[in-house]
């Protein structure tokens, strides 16, 4: 992570709409790397609010996103992607000239559409998307050390101000991330397939599991093989989020949807057919992905896949 605590902060003062596991990530790292002088977190959920203030993650803490943006040079929407619209409606008002408002769903084209419109002039608008996380959720999940290496994808509109796409490039940076600019419609079709499709096949699984009910309570959950157990990992991810998620990339998330089908009948064609040498083959390529995976720093080869540094919520 680059060195910026002897230099002057990024930014003033910044505001974090939501303080689930990337709010409060944020809030730290933050805080650790003196990337503002003064941070406000701002949540709806009292009991959220009333934790932060425990954890001591924010210089101040506010339940009205209006308040908690007012004189910000710097504003992060960390709460679900369906309601980013709402709360830039609400905030737009108190804006100053030159803030930057960005956010951090993993779903790009509607959180610009939907949040684009709001943007007062003068103010500059660079969504971001973080992709890292765990399953867990809450203030309580987040650490300072999440974004370390991981991916940043900046979507910013055409025509947006360069300074500013370069203002958030060095606060990601800055949170140990690697930063890349894409158009928003290229980040969703990406991420439904890195992404989006994946978890929804654990779901998928989790349940299809949970249906066989006979046996769920005790063979299923009793022999859980490394397989199973990671789908119900992803699976445990947080619900609000990822409804939003595919609710709003949709079209992306169908159309993988769709090749995904196509390649999984190819794959029952070959167990059918005794294809042994075509089923070596396909395992073959999917070891050498993931092996690629582990080189680019993307993943760990430890077996528990290097998760045991993502600490759990504190009861």
């Amino acid at each position: 992570m680059p060195n910026t605590t002897d230099h002057a902060p990024l930014f003033d003062r910044i505001a974090i709409i939501g303080v689930g596991l990337i709010g409060s990530s944020i809030a730290r790292v933050a805080r650790e790397r003196q990337l503002a002088r003064h941070i406000v977190a701002c949540d709806s959920d009292e009991v959220v609010r009333k934790r932060v203030v425990e954890l001591d993650i924010a210089d101040e803490v506010n339940g009205d996103a209006a308040q908690a943006c007012r004189d910000c040079d710097f504003v992060v929407l960390c709460a679900p992607v369906g309601v980013n619209g709402a709360i830039a409606a609400a905030v737009a008002p108190v804006l100053k000239p030159g803030a930057i408002v960005s956010d951090v769903g993993s779903v790009k084209q509607a959180v610009v559409d939907a949040v684009a419109p709001h943007i007062p002039k003068g103010v500059h608008f660079v969504p971001a998307h973080p992709v890292a996380g765990t399953e867990y959720s809450g203030p309580d999940a987040g650490f300072a050390t999440l974004f370390i290496n991981r991916w940043c994808i900046l979507t910013p509109p055409e025509g947006e101000d360069e300074a500013a796409i370069d203002k958030v490039r060095r606060f990601w940076e800055a949170c140990g991330a690697n930063v890349e600019v894409m158009s928003p419609l290229h980040h969703d079709l990406v991420l439904a397939i890195t992404s989006h499709v994946p978890h929804l096949i654990a779901y998928n699984i989790v349940r299809t599991a949970d249906d066989l009910e006979s046996v769920t309570q005790s063979e299923v959950i009793k022999f859980s093989a490394g397989g199973f157990r990671d789908f119900t990992r992803i699976a445990a991810s947080d619900p609000t989020m990822w409804r939003d998620v595919f609710l709003n990339n949709k079209q992306a998330v169908l159309e993988m949807l769709g090749r995904f089908q196509e390649d999984l009948a190819s794959l029952q064609r070959m167990i059918r057919w005794d294809d042994g040498q075509g089923l070596f083959d396909l395992f073959t390529r999917t070891r050498a992905i993931r092996r690629s995976i582990i080189a680019q720093g993307q993943e760990t080869n430890a077996a528990d896949f290097g998760r045991g540094s993502a600490p759990p919520p504190k009861s």
